[in-house]
């Protein structure tokens, strides 16, 4: 079996496993977003008709499996991809009609507050989430009773209480790294603003092995080009799940 069809999975990720796994790559910014839209979106009870943020959308597969696999009204928003060039992907997967592209700054949202039923953010929440500010602000955009889901590069403990970065983690990311927390450090700069009740915080079972399917499979995918994906393939297979994992929360509005 080639790294490529590893990426079918019906056991663990069913609703992933019906998307090609080559359109998906070919979408590619960072690990398999489907399988970590999908493990999130069981705890956020989304429903037809709903119209949902979709917050660093890329190029778009997660707003294209938010409206086919839940009939809902999405809002692709990102920065470092026109939205004329995600409205294409949209249209190309038959749900045009449904996601409405935008390009938008995560701290300078065109939208008004309390529009959204649900707020996901899959693989981008850690570039801007961070900052003790911008959770206030975020959930503004959020209904009362709305629910909120974030997944992204999570860590097994925090890099504070190790004193320093994992060297082969350095090797890659560098001092970015900081940015890559735990659930409960997510799950505590969330509810000390008493604007939401987390419903769960965890860290993906399985995330460290996820990602390194996904890398390989790009690295298939890509040919040549994916000779670039060595130094994160070397990063998983020196970290072998010590650190390494993704941290999904989800939230409702109090």
């Amino acid at each position: 079996m080639s790294a490529i069809d590893e990426l079918i999975r019906p056991d663990r990720y069913p609703r992933s496993s019906g998307y090609d796994p080559r359109w998906l790559l070919g979408l590619d910014m960072g690990p398999n977003p489907l399988w970590m839209l999908e493990d999130l979106t069981a705890e956020l009870d989304l429903r037809p008709g709903m119209r949902v943020l979709d917050l660093g959308s890329g190029k778009g597969a997660t707003s294209v499996f938010l409206a086919r696999e839940f009939g809902v009204r999405v809002v692709a928003a990102d920065w470092w991809v026109p939205a004329e060039e995600a409205a294409e992907v949209f249209a190309g997967a038959g749900v045009g009609e449904r996601v409405e592209a935008v390009r938008a700054e995560a701290r300078a949202l065109p939208f008004e507050h309390g529009s959204f039923d649900a707020i996901v953010s899959v693989d981008a929440f850690e570039y801007f989430g961070t900052d003790d500010h911008y959770f206030p602000y975020l959930a503004r955009f959020l209904r009362p009773g709305g629910r909120l889901g974030m997944a992204t590069v999570g860590m097994t403990r925090e890099v504070r209480e190790l004193g320093a970065i994992p060297a082969h983690i350095k090797a890659v990311v560098g001092w970015e790294a900081i940015a890559w927390h735990t659930a409960e450090w997510w799950r505590f700069q969330w509810e000390i603003t008493e604007l939401v009740t987390v419903t769960s915080a965890r860290l993906q079972e399985g995330g460290w092995r996820d990602w390194l399917l996904w890398t390989r499979a790009l690295m298939e995918h890509q040919g040549e080009a994916g000779a670039a994906q060595r130094p994160v393939l070397d990063m998983l297979e020196a970290d072998r799940g010590e650190f390494l994992s993704f941290a999904l929360i989800t939230a409702e509005k109090r």
